[in-house]
């Protein structure tokens, strides 16, 4: 979202960092269905996308032309930034195993590709555009690479990060959520 061009107000859903992991695939179907003469994009992480993949069913049963982007870093990409930018980079259970998305997708009769290297994007959007239906496209990217805009934990919309702050200071101990010991 970050770098792209909106031309109309109110063309991105975004559950705006409440941490609603598995928000974008039902959310894109839903927009599909309230706009189906519009091309509707889910930009979704590795993680995210894991959690409501099953609704692929849903968009072939309904045959909605769902474009499905898989931002794919086999981590819990955010969860795994916050731990870095705002925890000490204490890292705890973020890396992920992931499925073959393609073979999955290709599974549900979706067509699919993976992209490995930069030239290869904008082709594969292209071709993900020219496909009358459904489409899913597996971005492989830097295990580590971090994603902006975020908002920091506390903050509100209004204090969303566009890029890195230096240097970036851990919370207190007093803003974190005390759990007890089960």
């Amino acid at each position: 979202a970050q770098h792209y061009l909106f031309n109309k107000p109110n063309t991105l859903i975004s559950s705006g960092g409440l941490g609603t992991m598995g928000f974008g695939l039902p959310a894109a179907f839903g927009a599909q269905i309230g706009c189906p003469d519009t091309t509707v994009w889910c930009i979704d992480g590795d993680g995210s996308f894991q959690m409501t993949i099953q609704e692929l069913a849903t968009i072939v049963q309904e045959q909605a032309p769902v474009k499905i982007a898989i931002i794919n870093n086999g981590y819990l990409g955010m969860v795994r930034q916050w731990q870095q930018l705002f925890y000490k980079a204490r890292y705890v259970a973020t890396p992920i195993s992931c499925p073959d998305f393609v073979k999955i997708a290709e599974g549900y009769y979706i067509p699919a590709l993976r992209v490995k290297h930069r030239e290869e994007v904008a082709p594969a959007i292209e071709q993900a555009m020219a496909h009358h239906g459904p489409f899913l496209i597996d971005f492989m990217v830097e295990p580590e690479e971090n994603v902006y805009p975020m908002i920091p934990p506390g903050a509100t919309v209004a204090e969303i990060m566009e890029e890195p702050r230096q240097p970036v200071k851990a919370i207190s101990d007093s803003k974190r959520l005390k759990v007890s010991n089960i």
